[in-house]
């Protein structure tokens, strides 16, 4: 097998999630409020105290009535990773293979290869990544709308699609690749959370933006050496430049809602 024909879901395991899962924390500190320093006698947490914790937690995920868009998107998300595991293999890989961003469907159903691919989650409900994605887009919504919020997921999407499938056509014309490397296996969510990532990181406070943009420079540039997946090992940081890109318009959209 070419090292083109691999398929996308692998890379959403990789050393990303160890960056992206501290993400979640710093999400709601937006400004940052230090902590009220507990004396040393303090006794156990009471359990208006432990109520207190668990109510500032659940504000981080999306809901109804603050966020639809990200907790209709995680509801679909959801109901496609359970058919992925329990319906029709042979449906399920049906589904999948029309639904891939390689360049045989992006030249002939270019809108249901975009659409559909962004349906399904790498690694099905057994994958963290998910949950980060879940948690970032909520974030992001609730400073900037459901509508601009779907709209940077997007960009990153098809951004780093085209940038990674192009390429390939291009190559497979001048001889360079086989025409197998047209039909692959491609789907999933993870340029449009890296793209989410690039654009929610412009509304953090600057050590926890540059830190954060650090820390998953370092880790795409890991995947890039390694290449083990060399598509969306060049994609990851397009879209993360693409959510960087954005940050004039969340930030304008941020302080008019703040102003408001």
């Amino acid at each position: 097998m070419h090292p083109l024909e691999t398929r996308r879901p692998a890379t959403a395991e990789g050393p990303l999630l160890t960056a992206l899962d501290a993400i979640p924390a710093q999400l709601d500190a937006i400004p940052a409020q230090c902590p009220k320093r507990e004396p040393a006698t303090a006794t156990a947490p009471t359990a208006s105290g432990i109520r207190g914790r668990l109510t500032r937690a659940a504000r981080l995920l999306p809901s109804p009535a603050s966020t639809p868009f990200a907790f209709g998107y995680a509801v679909l998300l959801l109901a496609t990773s359970i058919y992925t595991e329990y319906g029709d293999p042979d449906t399920v890989d049906t589904l999948l293979q029309a639904s891939s961003t390689d360049v045989a469907h992006l030249s002939t159903t270019p809108v249901l290869a975009i659409f559909g691919s962004a349906l399904w989650i790498a690694g099905g409900l057994d994958s963290p990544y998910a949950v980060v994605f879940i948690f970032v887009l909520a974030a992001l919504e609730r400073r900037i709308g459901g509508r601009r919020t779907a709209g940077v997921f997007l960009l990153g999407h098809v951004v780093a699609t085209l940038a990674t499938e192009v390429p390939v056509a291009l190559s497979v014309l001048a001889g360079h690749l086989p025409e197998s490397s047209l039909h692959r296996l491609d789907y999933g969510i993870s340029f449009g959370l890296m793209a989410t990532v690039g654009a929610l990181s412009g509304l953090l406070t600057p050590l926890f933006r540059w830190t954060t943009l650090a820390v998953v420079g370092a880790l795409l540039l890991e995947d890039l050496l390694d290449m083990t997946e060399p598509l969306a090992a060049w994609g990851h940081p397009v879209a993360l430049l693409v959510g960087v890109a954005c940050w004039p318009a969340v930030r304008r959209v941020r302080n008019a809602g703040a102003a408001g």
